[in-house]
C-alpha cells in the first residue's frame, strides 16, 4: 500500500481548511443579509431594499465574487492537489488574482476608517483579511505548478472586463455601484474609469510576477 507525499496531504489540509472558511463565511453572510439586511462590504447594509436586489448586490461585488472563485479553486485542490486542465488554469489564476487585488484594494482603500462588532467583524476577516493571505500562501507553498503559461494569462482576464461591464452597466441602470472609487453618479465617469484602470494594470503587474514565479517555485505536490 502506498503512502501519500507528506506535502500531498498538507496541501490536501490546507486548501480544504480554506474552502471551509470561505464556504462558511459566504453562507453566513448570505443569510444575515435576508434576515438584517447586514454587509459588511464597504457598500454598507442592504436595508430597505427587496431581498433579489439585496443579493444581486452582494453578488457583485469583486470581493463575494474572488471568494467565489476561491472556494471552488480550494474545494477542487482539497480533493485533487495536482489539479490541471486549461479551464481549471484559468480558475486557480482569476481566484490568485480576484483575491489579492480584493486583500490590497481593501487595506489600502477601503478599509481604513470601517469598523466592524461581533459577526460582522469575523466576517469582514475573514473574506478580506483571511481569505486573501491563505489563498495566496497557499499557492506559494503547494502550487501546483508549473499552470500559467501564456493563454491561460490572456483568458483569465475574461473575467475582470466581465465584472466592469457588468458594473457600470448595473450602475448606470440602477444609480448603485459597489465601491466609492467606482461610482460614476458621484464623482464621474472619466474618475471612475481611471479607478478601474488602476485596478486592471495591478493586476495584469500580479499576473507578470505570477508568471515569472511559477517554473522557479516547487513544482506540484507528488502523487
Amino acid at each position: 500500500m502506498s503512502t501519500e507525499p507528506p506535502t500531498r496531504t498538507a496541501s490536501r489540509l490546507w486548501h480544504a481548511a480554506l474552502a471551509a472558511l470561505v464556504g462558511s463565511a459566504l453562507v453566513l453572510q448570505v443569510v444575515l443579509l435576508v434576515r438584517a439586511g447586514t454587509d459588511v462590504n464597504p457598500g454598507g447594509a442592504q436595508a430597505g431594499v427587496g431581498t433579489g436586489t439585496a443579493l444581486v448586490r452582494l453578488f457583485s461585488y469583486f470581493t463575494i465574487q474572488s471568494n467565489v472563485l476561491v472556494l471552488a479553486a480550494a474545494l477542487s485542490l482539497a480533493l485533487r492537489p495536482d489539479r490541471d486542465g486549461p479551464a481549471w488554469r484559468v480558475l486557480r489564476l482569476d481566484s490568485l488574482l480576484g483575491i489579492a487585488i480584493t486583500g490590497v484594494v481593501y487595506v489600502t482603500v477601503l478599509g481604513p476608517g470601517l469598523q466592524h462588532d461581533g459577526i460582522d467583524w469575523w466576517l469582514n476577516a475573514a473574506v478580506h483579511y483571511a481569505s486573501p493571505v491563505a489563498t495566496v500562501l497557499g499557492w506559494l507553498l503547494f502550487g501546483p505548478r508549473p499552470r500559467l503559461d501564456r493563454r491561460t494569462l490572456v483568458l483569465a482576464f475574461a473575467w475582470p472586463l466581465a465584472w466592469v461591464a457588468w458594473t457600470f452597466a448595473h450602475g448606470a441602470a440602477t444609480g448603485w455601484y459597489p465601491y466609492p472609487f467606482l461610482d460614476a453618479g458621484v464623482i464621474g465617469v472619466p474618475a471612475a474609469l481611471a479607478g478601474t484602470g488602476v485596478v486592471l494594470v495591478a493586476g495584469i503587474v500580479l499576473a507578470a510576477v505570477l508568471r515569472v514565479l511559477d517554473p522557479r517555485l516547487p513544482r506540484s505536490p507528488g502523487r
